[in-house]
């Protein structure tokens, strides 16, 4: 099994960083899509902090989320993944996913220093497709 199947199969809950009240933007039609195949996803936006987006109560940081975390998914420049990763080594978190075009050496070395799985420049929704429902294209394909 693949290392991505893996985690995708194991770990149900998914804190998910930058996602947005605007059910336009990739990081929120990803965060619907993943709840639609059972994970428990908690979006983390310092500016909806309180406010639900899709059913969930949005947090701060990951370091406010009460329950236990296995994936940190992250919608952020690759600027801001360190702090994050410092967090995610802080609260436990399993694996540290970074999003299509997110990569990091620095956090990678200290994830991995600390067990947590890293994966970088991937998208959870389109990965879960791959493996799990044998889908491969990012967008619908158009029939005339």
């Amino acid at each position: 099994m693949s290392e991505i199947k893996n985690i995708l199969s194991k770990y149900k809950t998914i804190a998910m960083i930058g996602v947005s009240k605007d059910p336009g933007k990739p990081s929120t039609i990803v965060m619907k899509y993943m709840q639609k195949y059972g994970y428990k996803v908690i979006p983390v936006n310092p500016r909806a902090k309180g406010e639900k987006i899709l059913g969930e109560e949005v947090f701060e940081k990951i370091t406010d989320i009460k329950e236990l975390v296995d994936i940190v998914d992250v919608f952020r420049p690759s600027k801001e993944v360190f702090p994050i990763a410092e967090d995610a080594v802080k609260i436990g978190a399993k694996v540290l996913w970074l999003q299509l075009g997110i990569k990091d050496e620095n956090a990678k070395e200290l994830v991995e220093k600390n067990d947590i799985e890293y994966i970088e420049n991937k998208c959870t929704k389109m990965e879960y497709q791959k493996h799990f429902l044998k889908i491969r294209q990012a967008f619908p394909v158009l029939n005339n």
